[in-house]
């Protein structure tokens, strides 16, 4: 089978948000066209840049799709509405995934025809070995846990994660794309809803910059924008409302499962 007839099987559309990114966003482009299993496109949102990030993307052969609001939500969710069918995998511009990313990701949509969204983890290429170690440890499993806690569900990680396109236009509309200090990933998980049928994949691991870690200021803002996420939709549906409709739909799941078929 060709590459093309292989990408054409199951679409999967890399997403890629940038601002101001141009070394990165370089350096995970040529990431993307080493897969095993090749993107149907590569879309690649210019937020405002001032640097040569949209050169960077013209000269991969990416899509450019230009968004002028400030924030990651207004960038993600353009370069979510540019993809027309299949699946949008989206990651950052500090972004390195491993060869066998996408074919990772069409495997698990391709077997399971129920899944809404899949994500999995990173690793810090650019800290030192131990800071890394601890960072992976403490700072990824601390967010899926306290978000899985919060939204009754699996939580989806930007810089590794993958939704079906059907899925996205269910919730456009209600993600808080013009709010630049929400976090746009979490935000998306919130808007999913406890039933929706994500994963976490442990084997799908790419490679990430620990920039975050640089200094206490970068991680206070992004944990002041956690708490901010949270609080716009808790104030929509707090937590204990989304465990209840997560247990009562299982609860329907396995009824529906033990009921004996109708004549």
């Amino acid at each position: 089978m060709s590459p093309t007839s292989r990408a054409d099987a199951l679409p999967l559309t890399v997403v890629i948000p940038v601002k101001d990114d141009a070394r990165h966003l370089e350096r995970c482009l040529e990431a993307v066209a080493r897969q095993s299993r090749p993107p149907r496109e590569v879309v690649v949102v210019d937020n405002a840049s001032t640097d040569d990030s949209a050169h960077v993307a013209r000269r991969a052969g990416a899509r450019l799709v230009v968004e002028p609001s400030p924030g990651i939500p207004a960038a993600a969710s353009t370069g979510y509405d540019a993809v027309a069918s299949g699946v949008i995998v989206r990651c950052d511009a500090d972004t390195m995934p491993p060869p066998d990313w996408l074919e990772r990701v069409h495997d698990a949509f391709a077997a399971d025809p129920g899944l809404t969204a899949l994500t999995g983890s990173g690793r810090f290429y650019d800290l030192p070995v131990v800071r890394a170690r601890l960072a992976q440890l403490f700072y990824m499993r601390c967010y899926y846990w306290g978000m899985h806690a919060a939204s009754g569900n699996v939580p989806l990680w930007g810089s590794n994660m993958a939704i079906r396109v059907d899925a996205w236009r269910e919730v456009r509309h209600l993600v808080h794309r013009d709010d630049p200090h929400v976090h746009d990933d979490t935000d998306l998980s919130l808007q999913l809803g406890s039933d929706a049928r994500v994963r976490y994949d442990g084997r799908l691991v790419v490679g990430v910059s620990g920039r975050t870690f640089e200094s206490r200021q970068a991680l206070a803002r992004r944990f002041r924008w956690a708490w901010h996420t949270l609080a716009v939709n808790w104030s929509i549906s707090p937590p204990w409302e989304r465990w209840a409709a997560r247990i009562a739909e299982r609860r329907r799941a396995r009824r529906d499962r033990s009921s004996p078929a109708a004549p």
